[in-house]
């Protein structure tokens, strides 16, 4: 009897509950649908809040001054000031009527631009350089009003593709190493390289500033041993004339002729174009991937 009570109270308990819970005949407060409620209206507001801030280095970079890194450097030095204040905390976030300034200069965005220029040899890749007469931005001087600035560089004899922007976030992308950014050159040289030569440049080797090999290497005419074309992501310092070098050759003219994606073709030596939207949005795909 014991039993089949307690059956019958547990049964009765089991049907308020089922009313409570289908919403019928209860009058009392509903704790977890209100905590439902609340962590929703939590987490909407944080995302509202996200939605109106941005990064203070990522703001930075946007006006084209320079890239993140750069301007974590500039917020570490002391020299960013937002709305009047010294701002050295990295990870700052800042919302969209916030004034921002470096050195007491205003910082705004500025429209993006890219300009591709087919770079003739004699021009040293630099924004100023006080040694040198000819310098790349004399070239793209007329194309724009806004300040943009050399994605990478070229040394003053090497010829070919370079991109130049004021888009900081993405010049960081397609310079940083570990993205692996494809650049092909024709490389012309001395005298004809062995396919023994070929297959160290391939296996790699050590340098004075440590290893280096090639992505990819063949002959660029195969009637003329002499000139090779090979791939590499290697930001190094003059990384491939270095390479043929330090088996013996010497490089007679070296072309960049493919950088991330962008060919030179139909590009005349020493001209310019801007990049297509297509083109943009092919860089800007590959690098935030």
């Amino acid at each position: 009897m014991q039993k089949r009570n307690n059956s019958s109270k547990k049964n009765k308990s089991a049907s308020k509950v089922r009313k409570e819970n289908s919403g019928k005949a209860y009058l009392g407060n509903k704790p977890a649908k209100t905590s439902s409620v609340s962590v929703k209206t939590t987490q909407k507001t944080e995302r509202a809040k996200d939605d109106n801030t941005v990064r203070l280095n990522k703001f930075i970079a946007s006006t084209g001054l320079c890239s993140r890194r750069e301007a974590d450097s500039y917020i570490e030095s002391g020299k960013i000031k937002v709305n009047g204040k010294i701002v050295t905390e990295l990870g700052s976030r800042i919302a969209n009527n916030d004034k921002v300034s470096l050195n007491n200069k205003t910082l705004t965005n500025e429209k993006k631009i890219y300009v591709l220029l087919n770079k003739p040899k004699g021009f040293v890749t630099s924004t100023k350089d006080p040694n040198h007469d000819k310098l790349v931005m004399q070239l793209v001087s007329k194309c724009c009003s806004e300040r943009i600035f050399p994605v990478g560089r070229l040394d003053m004899d090497t010829l070919g593709i370079l991109l130049l922007t004021n888009d900081g976030e993405l010049t960081q992308q397609l310079t940083h190493p570990k993205y692996n950014k494809k650049k092909i050159y024709h490389v012309f040289l001395d005298k004809n390289v062995t396919k023994n030569d070929i297959n160290k440049i391939v296996i790699g080797f050590e340098l004075e500033d440590g290893f280096i090999n090639a992505d990819g290497i063949s002959y660029a005419d195969s009637n003329d041993k002499s000139q090779i074309g090979i791939e590499i992501h290697s930001g190094k310092n003059r990384i491939v004339r270095r390479i043929f070098e330090h088996l013996g050759y010497k490089v007679k003219k070296l072309d960049r002729v493919h950088f991330a994606g962008l060919t030179k073709k139909g590009l005349a030596r020493g001209k310019w174009r801007f990049l297509s939207e297509k083109e943009i949005g092919m860089l800007k795909m590959r690098s935030y991937k």
